[in-house]
């Protein structure tokens, strides 16, 4: 790290340093909220806001490229838990039985998952060197959150607005829109939006820094309370019996709220339906039906675990349809029609539209000996963690490969629609790795694993160099930033984590990691074959259901339909089915806010400031929830004393 960090000029080491502020706070609160829900957000747009606040402090504030620069290491910092796997794979590993799987639960120690985080932390970044010239470059996809960050910034610090340089295709007036349709962590990172119609009003200086303390003061009290009378953040919803037995409670979160803001309301509203339909409609009735006589709670035999399987089928379909149109376009326009103009004047005499110079661009070989040298020694990191019986290295060799593949899907397809498939990308390397090593389970997640930090790495890249293309900022600069915030983030990730399971059971209560049942009920599936009774009529039912919705909503938005974002997410509905209530309802009312601020404000009177309270809404539940780890102990000496006669009252006999 110290050797990039020589190679950076002074005003960029400032920028690298404010990004890896900004992204730890970021990592903390991701994983926090990621192993609550299963969300992660990206945080571009909201790292560029703080991080222009915190330059004020500063004897001279960013620029704009170094702005950037900022914003782009602090997503690579701040997206690790989901990149590594610390939300879905690691705990899935830790959910395996003995009796069921033939293998005991994996508990990684802090420095078997440092060296599982170093395997796949890099590859992604390596990757996204050719990928821009071809898609941001060359074809000059839209990226449509890297596009509003570039605007944002542009607003921030006064500058014209960017030349999009999006050439006219089908759906891109659509990019207006406020949705982001898979703005949840393990299918997609959310992307912030409103592309075309980015606030030309700045806010100013004070007013923004108070708007965030304050928003951020707020939802730290407010967890510091919910910590010491945790009634607060579980108020029962029609009454005690449907709270204590079908778990219908509402947690008046700030943290939810904002979330809620930053996805929109028609995510959010897509998240609620699928919630109505799976945990009023569903769940009631594969209780009372005996097909999950359990507790409603258990994700073994209760209908929460039995409605979990009709998730995983909504979203699967969902993933596959959407891509449908990407891979047609790749095979057709690129492959196909490619290779029958290589003898006229198509692809042959085609000029690069790369207006950098050499000096400014990651060189080729730095990417050729960075692509091989993650692979081997991932793949070397992998053997070491998991052992041979883990998954064989020529397996994961193929899935370093697979991963790189299934990137170029979900990297056109964020290009396109904003939305990154990443979780269907990781089911699809599940199936595979079924079939060339079945029965092994282990195997079959940590291959998935490795597919989705893949694509999921390359496609966030792609937006911040997006915003660096619009910006004029250094790709060079921009690969240093990914690297050295990757660096960062794989230390500060495992602390995190070994904090949060040595405090917490994990999956349990309080991080209940909903998507680590996903990772091992697909691959126990694809395993035996069996699933919970009547569950498979359910699942082909609302296949069928959502892979037409999702065939409808696809077209409507690359045909350019502005209502293409009412038709619901397939994926987000899905969502509803996995949280419990109390998760959706926070999160629609700030999808509500946002639509009504909005409608009776309008973007252009007061878009930024809603940004920022927003963010200090998510920064400050994430942030405060450190302290309450720190406070754990002596909560829970506490409790213990209250609960049980002190022994120094009276003389043990």
């Amino acid at each position: 790290m110290a050797g990039l960090l020589t190679v950076l000029a002074v005003s960029q080491v400032r920028a690298v340093a404010l990004g890896l502020i900004i992204g730890c706070l970021l990592c903390f609160t991701n994983l926090y909220f990621g192993l609550q829900t299963g969300w992660i957000s990206m945080m571009s747009l909201q790292s560029a806001l703080i991080g222009y606040l915190l330059s004020k402090l500063l004897p001279k504030p960013i620029s704009a490229q170094e702005n950037v620069v900022l914003q782009t290491t602090a997503v690579a910092t701040g997206t690790m838990p989901l990149a590594a796997g610390f939300v879905g794979i690691l705990p899935a590993l830790g959910l395996l039985d003995e009796e069921r799987d033939g293998v005991p639960p994996v508990h990684l120690s802090w420095i078997a998952a440092v060296g599982w985080s170093c395997a796949v932390a890099f590859f992604g970044v390596f990757l996204s060197p050719p990928l821009r010239k071809q898609v941001i470059i060359e074809e000059q996809l839209a990226f449509p959150s890297g596009t509003a960050t570039g605007q944002l910034i542009s607003v921030l610090h006064q500058l014209p607005p960017p030349e999009t340089t999006v050439r006219p295709r089908r759906g891109y007036n659509a990019l207006a829109s406020s949705e982001d349709d898979e703005a949840i962590a393990y299918i997609a990172e959310p992307q912030e939006t409103d592309v075309l119609r980015i606030p030309e009003a700045k806010v100013p200086e004070q007013e923004g820094w108070s708007a965030l303390s304050w928003s951020f003061a707020a939802s730290g009290i407010m967890t510091l309370g919910a910590y010491f009378f945790p009634v607060i953040f579980s108020i029962p919803l029609f009454g005690t019996y449907l709270a204590s037995q079908w778990l219908w409670t509402f947690t008046p979160s700030l943290s939810y709220v904002g979330q809620g803001i930053i996805m929109g309301f028609p995510t959010t509203l897509s998240m609620n339906l699928g919630m109505l339909v799976g945990w009023g409609v569903l769940s009631p009735l594969a209780k009372h039906a005996r097909w999950a006589p359990g507790p409603v709670g258990d994700m073994t035999t209760g209908s929460r675990g039995w409605i979990l399987w009709v998730s995983l089928a909504i979203m699967c379909s969902d993933s596959v349809v959407s891509l449908v149109p990407v891979v047609y376009e790749l095979v057709y326009a690129k492959l196909w029609k490619g290779a029958a103009d290589l003898g006229g004047d198509g692809l042959a005499g085609k000029d690069s539209r790369e207006d950098e110079t050499e000096d400014r661009l990651v060189p080729t070989t730095w990417v050729i000996w960075g692509l091989c040298g993650s692979i081997v020694s991932g793949t070397l990191l992998v053997w070491l963690v998991f052992g041979h019986d883990g998954i064989k290295p020529w397996a994961t060799f193929i899935g370093f490969i697979m991963g790189g593949l299934l990137s170029v899907l979900g990297v056109r397809a964020l290009g396109e629609t904003d939305l990154n498939p990443v979780s269907g990308l990781g089911k699809i390397s599940q199936l595979f790795f079924a079939w060339i090593q079945p029965g092994n389970i282990i195997a079959n997640i940590i291959a998935g694993g490795v597919a989705e930090a893949g694509a999921q790495q390359a496609g966030d890249l792609m937006q911040d160099l997006k915003t660096g293309h619009l910006i004029h900022a250094s790709p060079r600069a921009q690969f240093y930033g990914q690297l050295i915030g990757s660096c960062l983030s794989i230390v500060v990730t495992t602390t995190a984590y070994s904090l949060y399971q040595s405090a917490y059971e994990i999956p349990g209560p309080s991080f209940p990691a909903p998507t680590a049942y996903v990772w091992l009920g697909l691959a126990r599936l694809l395993r035996d074959g069996e699933l919970p009774e009547k569950s498979a009529e359910f699942m082909i039912v609302f296949a069928v259901i959502f892979s037409v919705i999702a065939a409808f909503k696809t077209w409507a938005a690359r045909s350019g339909s502005p209502h293409a974002k009412w038709v619901p997410s397939g994926v987000a509905f899905a969502i509803g089915f996995l949280n419990t209530p109390s998760f959706s309802l926070a999160r629609l009312v700030g999808g509500v806010v946002e639509h009504m601020y909005y409608t009776r404000v309008g973007r252009e009177n007061g878009g930024i400031r809603l940004i920022i309270i927003a963010s200090g809404f998510v920064l400050g539940e994430g942030v405060v929830s450190v302290v309450s780890l720190v406070l754990l102990p002596y909560h829970t000496l506490y409790v213990d004393r209250a609960k049980v006669p002190s022994t120094r009252c009276r003389p043990q006999v």
